[in-house]
């Protein structure tokens, strides 16, 4: 499984791997222990993982999201050091621990919690897209 496998739905909590295209839709599973297939219309918004990237001021402007999830394994491990009652700005200045040149203005609070909700459930679903140097894996 690779992040281009896996998208976000718009309204829909989790992360989904992409079965196949439709009839103006797409078929997902869910990427938890109940792998249930649903039909997503075109109407709803679908981000595909791969497609994602965040805003840095770096020269290239943004970073892969692939990228964020090695920083985040490589400096955190499995444990990336944040509680569920965390502040924004504990949640911030994780993020700057991860990805030190993302770009304040445009990066914003909910998007660091759903980098960090995603990884959490690739830790446990897909682990290889998380740890580096293990993209061929599985």
């Amino acid at each position: 499984m690779e992040l281009k496998d896996l998208a976000s739905i718009s309204g829909k909590p989790g992360l989904f791997k992409i079965i196949k295209p439709a009839r103006a839709s797409i078929i997902v599973e869910t990427l938890d222990h109940e792998k249930k297939k649903m039909v997503v219309s075109a109407n709803q918004r679908i981000s595909v993982l791969d497609e994602i990237s965040i805003y840095t001021n770096t020269a290239d402007g943004a970073t892969p999201l692939q990228e964020v999830f090695h920083s985040i394994y490589r400096e955190f491990g499995e444990d990336e050091a944040l509680e569920s009652d965390a502040t924004n700005a504990e949640y911030l200045s994780f993020f700057k621990a991860v990805l030190p040149h993302y770009d304040e203005d445009r990066v914003y609070v909910s998007d660091v919690k759903k980098i960090i909700r995603w990884y959490r459930i690739l830790l446990n679903q897909a682990p290889n897209l998380v740890r580096p140097g293990s993209d061929e894996e599985e």
